[in-house]
């Protein structure tokens, strides 16, 4: 199974010069946490994300003002991604390896053309057995005490 094969297309996006209310509402209105920065909607290339997880700590903890952009708060660096061709074992090597719960899928051009998350995986492609691990690997503290 390909990535082409399981993926949500014409995901919701915003743009870095948007207000950061306008990427909180997409979230509240299409029921995710995650959502991609693109250039523009017509090249539609990525330029970052933006997660439920950064609004809250890098913008509501620090009080920052609601005029605050998306590029104030997005997430811009190690964003990995996969082809519409990577095998669903690629796709779920990167969620494991980088533990994400979402993976933008990019065409040559760097052009976003959908995104793969977790629940996708679990409702499309693989079994039982790949799901829990998948879960277990993404889910794993990435710091120990003692």
């Amino acid at each position: 199974m390909k990535a082409r094969d399981i993926m949500t297309t014409n995901p919701q996006v915003v743009t870095p010069d948007e207000p950061i209310t306008r990427a909180a509402e997409i979230m509240r209105d299409n029921d995710v946490g995650f959502v991609p920065v693109v250039d523009d909607r017509t090249g539609m290339r990525l330029q970052g994300v933006i997660t439920d997880r950064d609004i809250a700590v890098r913008h509501v903890a620090h009080n920052c003002p609601s005029t605050c952009t998306v590029a104030d708060h997005m997430t811009r660096d190690t964003i990995d991604a996969v082809s519409p061709d990577a095998d669903l074992d690629e796709v779920i090597e990167v969620m494991e390896r980088d533990q994400i719960r979402r993976v933008p899928v990019l065409d040559e051009g760097y052009r976003l053309v959908g995104i793969i998350a977790q629940a996708d995986i679990a409702t499309r492609g693989a079994s039982e057995k790949e799901v829990g691990e998948l879960v277990e690997r993404i889910s794993e503290p990435k710091y120990r005490n003692g």
